[in-house]
């Protein structure tokens, strides 16, 4: 009885107020996290370092018996896969009223873009450069999420990815640490909002850490190898800016470091993350990653992956079990200590109080908001507004694009025409074909009844088969202008979704060259999650725009740029290899002792293929034109006490309102360790009128110029820097300039 009376005294601790989670002292915080924890037995701690699955994604939203057990008896704290607030609201009260402890759960989910309203792939988002969008954009995810009984994304992907034959670079926000930093800035703030606590904010957790994009051969999965140089200065910055953005969870990656897994990595998740960077959330694996260190080889078996995980510093384990299994053990072994356990449930019981769980633990189960919110017209609105922005326009020879409305025939052609499926892509959360708009529904919105639209699907994604290119030609050869949609399945990217060749699979190149053969205007718009190599799609169609895997509106955005009613403003967060031999191809690479010279055999190039890529980072064309005045300096020599001002004037010269990204690039010409050729430092978005000139101002202290030198310190040189300005990473003005002591 008396257990019990101190039981409900903890229990009051922690719910004797409605305040704000975030106006209350740390102290006051952890005095009822204290007042709890020590009432919980061995079982209930490890209860809240697991994290398991429910049956939703294989089976519908039924309970396991297991699990429902090992939720009443407290050694299972913590559910992903669960969704929807009648689902979860059922788990929470199992949780609350049918436990010792009442500690509620925390359900987690794969929101990566979008809930219920899909938006576009990350990769493609980030074709946007619109940072106010993107954040947006995950705003609106976590409002339809925690309407649904959500508390945690598994979000935001910041992996830098230079190699496209990986799938899960459509996950990410592309190739370069700069752009990638601050596109993970505004995902986590989109996600977790000014106040956690607030019901309609939910749990950021950067992933996956760390260099998991770094995977050899692009193959999912497979061995990390670089320096601890390349890690800090290439890698490292997106995570950390996500954690300086205040992410309250990590989540450790599948690949190992310096011949260490990361999920066992005391480098990585101890120095680095709580040492260097100060991280108070918690840390939680990636899933059954804890159990994968045996196949790795540094591990003998599960009971040791346990102990190597929890030293390194790993929290939570998702669904392998291990901690579940082996820390009562390792525990009586005195192979890990009671002090461990504690500081990761103390984390993991500040992260429920602060979102407001002891408060009210159905706070995020409302049916009434769920209904209200998920796939509300604003949503359908963002969503289409951020598609739009995230179309590049790749090649448009004799401005084939816009498209006239008065145009009396459309031939809409390919197996991506009429198709919602593959519209959401991968991690697509709990979003619906049904609720998907076709690029053909979308156009023919667009057009009403004045305009006769031809559709045939030409050819399937894959296989051989030419048997429709006969229908499809035909209705080419009747139409005014042909728009053929093609790409990939949402399978060919996204987790083990590697591709070994990243050209158009199945005879879709082919069904192109034939429609172009018909000599009528074609406009090629592809569909994928990965950069892809088409040198022969770019030497012949008049016409190219990459439109990703835009989502729930993906139908009415392309349609609002084929006929002009938006400008294209994309530009690439990744370059597009011409061949797969290029690979890996990004645009700050370093030079070499003999940088290329076509002249001379004996430099570094290629026999076969030339050098540069298909389509730079950063590039992107408009509807109009625009023009870069020289660049001006306020000083060509400065000191690290004052700022550099660079100016340049941008004029739209073409007859077209349009927006344009104005990208500042530098290079430090000589260093104590050799630096990239270009490194994105600056950019700005901004739309002029036809005619229109503005003058751009970029602001550079030595601050921006630091990288870590021959001693691994982080710090600037002193010495010669050139600036480029243009309107991607190839086209630019430059100027040079110097910092002096």
């Amino acid at each position: 009885m008396k257990q019990l009376s101190k039981i409900l005294v903890a229990i009051l601790l922690l719910s004797n107020t409605l305040l704000s989670a975030q106006n209350r002292s740390e102290a006051e915080i952890d005095h009822k996290i204290d007042s709890l924890l020590a009432l919980m037995t061995l079982e209930e701690k490890v209860g809240q370092l697991t994290l398991f699955t429910s049956d939703w994604d294989v089976t519908g939203p039924t309970i396991r018996a297991n699990y429902k057990n090992d939720i009443q008896s407290g050694r299972c704290g913590n559910i992903f896969n669960a969704h929807t607030a009648k689902y979860n609201r059922e788990l929470q009260r199992i949780a609350v009223e049918e436990t010792r402890m009442k500690i509620p759960l925390l359900f987690g989910y794969d929101v990566i873009h979008g809930y219920k309203t899909i938006f576009p792939i990350p990769l493609g988002e980030a074709a946007s450069w619109d940072l106010a969008a993107i954040e947006k954009g995950s705003r609106i995810a976590a409002i339809e999420a925690t309407a649904a009984g959500l508390h945690w994304t598994f979000a935001p992907m910041v992996d830098i990815a230079r190699d496209p034959r990986w799938g899960r670079i459509m996950e990410g926000a592309g190739e370069d640490p700069y752009l990638g930093s601050l596109i993970a800035v505004a995902r986590v703030r989109g996600f977790q909002g000014d106040d956690i606590s607030a019901n309609n904010t939910m749990l950021a957790c950067v992933k996956h850490f760390a260099a998991y994009g770094a995977a050899q051969a692009g193959r999912d999965y497979h061995t990390v190898d670089m320096s601890e140089r390349m890690l800090r200065d290439q890698y490292l910055s997106p995570y950390k800016a996500a954690i300086d953005a205040g992410a309250y969870t990590v989540m450790t990656s599948f690949n190992e470091y310096d011949g260490v897994p990361a999920t066992g990595n005391s480098f990585l998740l101890r120095d680095i993350l709580r040492d260097e960077w100060g991280f108070k959330g918690f840390v939680v694996t990636d899933y059954t990653s804890i159990n994968e260190m045996i196949p790795h080889g540094i591990v003998a078996n599960e009971k040791e992956a346990g102990e190597l995980s929890l030293n390194a510093g790993v929290d939570m384990d998702m669904q392998g079990a291990v901690y579940y299994n082996y820390l009562k053990e390792l525990l009586k072994e005195n192979r890990i200590n009671m002090v461990q356990i504690d500081q990761s449930v103390r984390y993991i019981l500040r992260t429920k109080y602060l979102l407001g769980l002891f408060d009210d633990p159905y706070r995020y189960s409302d049916e009434a908001r769920q209904q209200r919110l998920l796939l509300a017209p604003e949503h359908q609105e963002a969503a289409r507004d951020v598609a739009r922005k995230s179309i590049v326009l790749l090649k448009n020879d004799k401005n084939t694009l816009p498209l006239s409305k008065s145009v009396k025939t459309l031939a809409v052609i390919g197996p991506l025409a009429d198709n919602k499926t593959e519209l959401k892509a991968a991690w697509s959360g709990a979003g619906e074909d049904q609720h998907s708009v076709s690029l053909l529904t979308g156009l023919k919105d667009k057009l009403g009844n004045g305009v006769k639209i031809n559709h045939a699907q030409g050819c399937d994604f894959e296989g051989t088969d030419k048997s429709g290119f006969k229908a499809a030609i035909d209705l080419a050869k009747k139409s005014d202008v042909v728009i053929v949609a093609v790409g990939e399945r949402a399978s060919m990217s996204g987790e083990a979704a590697s591709r070994a060749h990243i050209t158009l699979p199945g005879v879709q190149s082919d069904l192109i060259k034939e429609l172009v053969a018909t000599g009528k205007p074609v406009v090629v718009v592809l569909m994928n999650g990965r950069p892809l190599a088409i040198p022969e799609i770019d030497a012949i169609a008049p016409a190219i725009l990459e439109t990703w895997f835009l989502g729930t509106q993906a139908g009415p955005a392309i349609a609002d740029v084929l006929f002009g009613d938006y400008n294209p403003s994309g530009k690439l967060p990744v370059t597009f290899p011409r061949n797969e031999g290029q690979i890996p191809i990004h645009y700050n690479m370093k030079n070499t002792g003999r940088p290329m010279d076509p002249n001379n055999k004996y430099t570094s190039k290629y026999l076969d293929s030339p050098n540069t890529p298909l389509y730079p980072f950063g590039y992107g064309l408009s509807y109009t034109t625009f023009t870069y005045s020289d660049i001006k300096v306020n000083k060509e020599v400065f000191t690290p006490r004052e700022e550099l001002k660079i100016n340049v004037t941008v004029s739209n010269t073409g007859k077209r309102d349009g927006e344009e990204v104005v990208q500042l690039y530098v290079r430090d010409l000589v260093g104590s360790v050799t630096r990239p050729v270009k490194e994105l430092k600056g950019f700005q978005k901004m739309m002029l009128k036809a005619g229109e000139s503005k003058e751009v101002t970029f602001t550079l202290t030595a601050n921006d110029l630091k990288f870590y030198n021959r001693q691994m310190n982080f710090t600037y040189e002193p010495g010669d820097f050139e600036l480029f300005i243009g309107t991607n990473s190839a086209d630019t003005k430059s100027r040079k300039v110097k910092l002096v002591e």
